[in-house]
């Protein structure tokens, strides 16, 4: 080859590739600055939507739901915005989108449940930010209700996230949602006690303790003559708060109060006769 042909087929190279890097090298880098700062906005916009209902007093149920949703709302204008940026018609691009979306929404119907599972959770609030429940078989505090599940810690503080289609499809036990709850103790007292003592030993224990609501009334009654005992049934009400406290403090002081009065706290027991055969 002429090395004239080839020192001009050199620059030409050069000069087709300073254009391309010219038209796309400047919208590769538009691009990237639009994705970080649209990214950088997401993020902005949903703390300062997370800080303006905490200051607003919106329920905390709410603040993950619509700050989430904020924030991916934003980041798809962005998506669009590069696009754009590249020369692609995002026009047609999103009639493909869509069609691509109603094949995809119906391979993700356990995705598109959840979603749909989180926003009736948060219209008909069954459950709440804060309250101890019992659903789809596992029980704790509730700590977020998010897009598509909802996020609970238990008792001994495990992290338990539950998807929202199992929440919203399933019995739900909220030990929180009413004020006062009631206790449900048996004492049991031994056939050849008396009855009349034993109850008012009961009411003097309950009646003392100051988490113990005079009203409702407390109930003291006789509900079952067992096989070893005679059980007569406490029910207490105290405010939710103090369940776990006043039921434990008045199970071991109801216990050491009828021991102390006379009381036998009868325990299962089987009685054996040996019949002894006589000698053929």
């Amino acid at each position: 080859m002429d090395p004239n042909e080839a020192s001009e087929m050199v620059t030409g190279l050069f000069e087709t590739a300073g254009n391309l890097l010219i038209e796309y090298g400047l919208s590769a880098i538009g691009a990237i600055v639009v994705f970080i700062i649209g990214r950088a906005s997401a993020g902005w916009a949903r703390s300062k939507l997370q800080s303006s209902l905490t200051k607003a007093g919106t329920d905390a149920s709410l603040i993950p739901f619509f700050s989430s949703m904020i924030y991916y709302v934003i980041l798809g204008v962005v998506l669009i915005a590069v696009l754009n940026l590249f020369g692609i018609e995002t026009t047609s691009l999103i009639a493909v989108f869509g069609t691509a979306g109603l094949a995809v929404g119906l391979a993700l119907q356990g995705t598109l449940s959840n979603f749909s599972s989180g926003v009736m959770l948060l219209i008909f609030r069954p459950i709440r930010v804060g309250d101890f429940v019992e659903v789809a078989g596992q029980a704790g505090t509730v700590k977020e209700i998010a897009i598509f599940n909802t996020i609970m810690h238990t008792g001994d503080n495990v992290r338990i996230v539950i998807p929202n289609a199992q929440v919203y499809g399933d019995i739900v036990k909220n030990y929180s949602f009413n004020d006062t709850r009631r206790i449900d103790l048996v004492m049991g007292i031994g056939y050849g006690d008396d009855i009349g003592k034993a109850i008012e030993i009961i009411e003097r224990v309950v009646t003392a303790d100051d988490r113990v609501l005079k009203d409702p009334a407390p109930t003291i009654a006789v509900s079952e003559l067992a096989d070893s005992s005679v059980n007569l049934v406490v029910r207490p009400w105290c405010n939710a708060g103090d369940y776990w406290p006043t039921r434990w403090d008045l199970t071991r002081a109801l216990k050491e109060e009828l021991e102390a009065g006379g009381c036998n706290i009868p325990f299962p027991q089987t009685d054996v006769h040996v019949i002894e055969m006589p000698n053929r």
